[in-house]
């Protein structure tokens, strides 16, 4: 039987504890940044720049159904740290054993609809001729690990409410290093560019699931998976998925969103698009690692709300609304710096660098801010509340990208007017969560009593 790293996230000094807490959530989430950017490096450095714009042309539709599947994750681990925090181990087991079926549910689905429709939304994209073949290729293949990457973040999930984040990353720095094996080995070896980094990506997705399945089957109660247990508990699901559906459309929806900004940069030449599509790699990397403190903050919120601890519910979401605004400032100070040999990671091309070293100047300037909308909606979430903090971002991120797209952009029609959206769009919404964030505190935890206090 494994033990589970956890620790009290109830108890004890703040600060250390998201910190300590957070770190192996960085490092997780900068593994899986790597494994896609390993794809976009190999292909870019090894196959050429035809390859490089057909993998890095599908980034966006990529992290539309990944950051689903993430944001439902995200909903598990509310629910299983209130759960924990509130001492109620039934509970605990009932929600880990229906979150599995729904995730699992959820990834199969995902796949299915990917498979499916990648043509259409390739064209629908306006996808450049000369790179829709390998592209189409890369996406379909990519799709057939959409289960394993639901079953991760189900684990995942289960195991940071407990506060073990340290299993999920040893699984995924096994996985890792199997997919950066595997990408140098199919297309150097046998020249396989697009469906090599393609196949490489879902066997490390498999290989990270079954770890972190077995792991659950074999820990301590309440967290340990069993095969009689799994049935669906029907409130159990509607509560999993009032939280987790909301928070996977949320993440979905901002990717649907940025799919009409892809579009607009397939209006420019190849040199461009591709320049985009090396310089969106520092995207991911900054926000996962900003993300791991917006999990911090989710969970030590949702176990602190449920253990009565009014302080530390408070005091949980300024630390980490903190913390991430901190790790984008001094990430956007290193891609100043250090942009064009990040660049030179992925393209050889002179212009290429230099397009790509446009959006970064403008990005650089632009990503800590969205620790405001993001953190805001984390802290929601830890209350239970997901509906509305979705609604708001469908407006203020959503909508307000696609007008911008149709109105500012199409009268200037530069890069630079294209991705001022992005600091706008965050400035809006994060407004508008911080304001509703409020309202639901005094409601909920204003009557919780204080810190030194909470339930037995």
């Amino acid at each position: 039987m494994f033990r589970n790293h956890q620790f009290s996230l109830t108890e004890g000094p703040l600060l250390p504890a998201i910190v300590r807490f957070s770190i192996p959530l960085v490092l997780s989430n900068l593994l899986q940044v790597l494994f896609n950017m390993s794809d976009i490096a190999v292909v870019g450095r090894f196959a050429g720049a035809v390859a490089l714009g057909a993998v890095g042309s599908t980034a966006t539709l990529v992290t539309l159904f990944t950051g689903f599947l993430i944001g439902m994750g995200s909903g598990v681990n509310v629910t299983v740290a209130h759960f924990l925090g509130a001492k109620q181990p039934k509970d605990v087991r009932e929600s880990v054993h229906t979150s599995f079926i729904i995730m699992l549910a959820s990834g199969l689905a995902l796949f299915l609809l990917g498979f499916i429709f990648a043509p259409s939304i390739l064209t629908l994209l306006d996808t450049k001729e000369e790179l829709y073949p390998g592209a189409l290729i890369y996406l379909r293949i990519y799709f057939f690990g959409m289960p394993a990457l639901a079953i991760f973040n189900f684990g995942n999930g289960v195991l940071s409410a407990s506060g073990d984040t340290r299993h999920p990353l040893m699984f995924l720095s096994t996985a890792g290093a199997l997919n950066v094996a595997l990408n140098l080995l199919f297309v150097i070896a046998f020249h396989l560019a697009e469906t090599g980094v393609a196949l490489a990506s879902v066997i490390s997705q498999y290989i990270s699931a079954i770890l972190i399945l077995v792991f659950l089957v074999r820990c301590d109660d309440p967290l340990r998976l069993r095969l009689s247990e799994l049935k669906l508990s029907p409130r159990k699901c509607i509560q999993i998925l009032g939280i987790s559906v909301p928070a996977g459309l949320q993440n979905a929806i901002f990717y649907i969103a940025n799919l009409f900004i892809q579009g607009a940069v397939n209006t420019f030449d190849a040199v461009m698009v591709e320049g985009n599509s090396a310089a969106a790699n520092a995207d991911p990397l900054v926000y996962d690692v900003m993300a791991a403190f917006y999990t911090a903050c989710a969970s030590f919120m949702s176990q602190n709300f449920g253990a009565g601890k009014k302080k530390r519910v408070r005091d949980s979401y300024l630390l980490s609304l903190a913390l991430s605004f901190a790790a984008g400032a001094l990430l956007s100070v290193l891609l100043l710096i250090f942009g064009r040999e990040f660049l030179s990671l992925f393209t050889a091309d002179a212009e290429v660098v230099a397009a790509g070293m446009l959006r970064l100047r403008v990005m650089a300037g632009s990503y800590a801010f969205s620790a405001l909308m993001d953190c805001t909606i984390a802290a929601s979430r830890g209350l239970g509340k997901s509906f509305v903090p979705t609604v708001a971002v469908i407006m203020g991120s959503c909508v307000f990208r696609v007008i911008w797209v149709f109105t500012v952009f199409a009268h200037f029609h530069t890069m630079t007017s294209l991705y001022l959206l992005y600091i706008f769009s965050w400035a809006i919404t994060g407004i508008a969560e911080l304001a509703y964030f409020l309202v639901c505190y005094r409601q909920q935890v204003g009557q919780l009593a204080d810190d030194t206090q909470g339930r037995a």
